[in-house]
């Protein structure tokens, strides 16, 4: 069989293009890789942002994309693809997994990215219950409360600003003696007596039962180690595109995310890319979903040709 559509990823942007395909009659395949749809919003404990959907688990939300996609038709296959080659026709694309082949006439690149994470003790225990790694997704919880942001490039400086409008105290701890961020987001954060900079330290363990309770700190100069009570820890040491399976076929920016505007179309006829894999300027789920359908239209448009 050859679809019209094979969609790689089943977070939100994969599973809203799965959607769109079926509203179009489109033969549609969502591959994945992980044993359950919806990508990283099923690891986050409440999503406050969403539209329409306040407080709702990130679980939930996760398997709701998954069941409107199911119900509307969209097939759907747990396996990873391997590869993906261009037959010499150029009309039919070729995704090779290790059981078999799948074919069809356009692919939309959906494997999202993935929080780069500190790899310490307590962190995959807490993540979800006092760990974080998007600010603006989970920051509205710490109302009044103490957190802390690691990091020191624009996005832990965007967090941090963002956090220390609402919270109590924000501590921003960074492995070096300056940050990287543009200096107008370092000027604007040291405006706000709330805000503490650690300077030349790192996280060596986040510790807590059910949820964060604080953190060991180590000074890189002394080799000091102190504890910080925080109840929320927000991690912006970048992120990971996935873009291995496509990094011989397409050409990627300097971070590794796939250069395309918002219509998803990218240098490869036939293959389109939607949600955190793509270079924008904001990764979250309403980014994502509004990718997926716009991945879609340009698929319908591509197939008319």
């Amino acid at each position: 069989m050859i679809y019209d559509v094979i969609i790689l990823g089943a977070g939100p942007a994969g599973l809203t293009a799965a959607i769109y395909a079926q509203r179009a009659n489109l033969t549609c395949l969502v591959m994945e890789k992980e044993y359950m749809s919806g990508g990283q919003v099923v690891n986050t404990c409440e999503v406050d942002n969403y539209p329409g959907l306040p407080g709702i688990g990130g679980f939930e939300l996760g398997m709701k994309f998954h069941e409107h996609a199911e119900q509307m038709g969209a097939s759907f296959v747990n396996i990873e693809a391997r590869h993906i080659g261009l037959e010499d026709g150029g009309r039919v694309k070729v995704i090779y997994t290790e059981q078999e082949e799948y074919r069809a006439r356009t692919v939309v690149l959906a494997m999202g990215a993935a929080y780069r994470k500190l790899g310490v003790p307590g962190e995959e225990k807490l993540s979800g219950v006092g760990v974080s790694y998007c600010a603006t997704c989970d920051g509205a919880f710490f109302k009044d409360r103490k957190v802390a942001v690691v990091g020191g490039g624009d996005v832990a400086m965007e967090d941090a600003l963002f956090l220390a409008r609402g919270c109590e105290k924000v501590y921003v701890i960074h492995r070096r003696d300056s940050f990287r961020a543009a200096p107008i987001l370092q000027k604007r954060l040291r405006e706000y007596e709330n805000v503490e900079i650690l300077w030349n330290t790192t996280v060596s363990e986040l510790i807590g039962n059910s949820h964060l309770e604080c953190i060991k700190l180590k000074h890189m100069d002394t080799g000091e180690e102190s504890m910080l009570d925080v109840e929320g820890i927000f991690i912006a040491v970048g992120t990971i595109p996935n873009t291995r399976l496509v990094e011989r076929l397409i050409r990627l920016d300097e971070n590794g995310y796939i250069a395309a505007d918002e219509t998803g179309v990218t240098e490869v006829p036939g293959i389109f890319v939607a949600g955190d894999i793509r270079a924008k300027q904001m990764k979250q789920i309403v980014t994502a979903v509004s990718d997926g359908a716009n991945a879609i239209e340009s698929v319908q448009k591509y197939l008319l040709q």
